[in-house]
């Protein structure tokens, strides 16, 4: 092996055994508003299991927030996803390896478990791929068939740094406010049709929307 190919791995390496620590510093120095907490606060005072459904672009933060209080997540077997799963693991998540081109049914079977182990999940309902705050059937689909309740969280960083990424993922920028806020707790009937069951997860998204509107406004 060449020499530069050795520097680039061992380089690699430490970045993955370092980025994690960085990004806890960073996360711990923003100075976090929250919003409506109070019903977020009682399911976990209750020991309630929930589903947090919050965009791919704006995750660090709710990520950061959920921490330390029992979330499994599900990430991609990607290079983003690698990066992604010690951070998550150094914030005591549960984290499921997912092939990088996993379906909508494996997902959901992964998560569905994780609820029936004790776990709540955070999940960012566009992604890992896109469109941008386009919300797939899992999150809704997810608490329709477990019974648990879907809280929605929209985020806002009052200085950040945008990247040319597909969600236009926003990194806070040290020391800065950061707002969240969340949604009162959405219960989904599990009798609901097929056509309800797309309506609602219309109705999930355009809330969601609605909220991040708000939060931006007053941030």
């Amino acid at each position: 092996m060449r020499l530069k190919e050795i520097k680039k791995k061992i380089l690699h390496k430490l970045g993955n055994l370092l980025l994690p620590k960085v990004i806890s510093v960073l996360c711990y120095s923003v100075k976090i508003e929250l919003v409506n907490e109070k019903p977020v606060k009682d399911l976990l005072e209750s020991k309630r299991n929930f589903i947090a459904a919050f965009w791919h672009g704006k995750m660090l933060i709710p990520w950061n927030y959920f921490g330390n209080k029992n979330f499994a997540a599900l990430v991609s077997r990607s290079k983003d996803g690698e990066i992604l799963t010690r951070v998550l693991q150094s914030w005591k998540y549960n984290v499921v390896r997912g092939s990088s081109h996993i379906g909508g049914k494996e997902a959901l079977r992964l998560m569905h478990r994780k609820i029936e182990e004790g776990y709540s999940i955070a999940i960012t309902p566009d992604g890992p791929t896109g469109p941008p705050e386009k919300m797939k059937a899992g999150a809704v689909v997810l608490a329709k068939k477990t019974g648990i309740p879907l809280v929605l969280v929209a985020v806002c960083y009052e200085k950040k740094k945008v990247f040319s990424s597909w969600d236009k993922f926003e990194l806070p920028l040290p020391f800065s406010k950061v707002v969240l806020r969340f949604s009162e707790p959405i219960t989904v009937k599990n009798n609901l049709t097929f056509d309800e069951t797309n309506l609602l997860i219309k109705e999930t998204e355009k809330k969601l929307k609605e909220l991040q509107r708000e939060v931006e406004t007053n941030c």
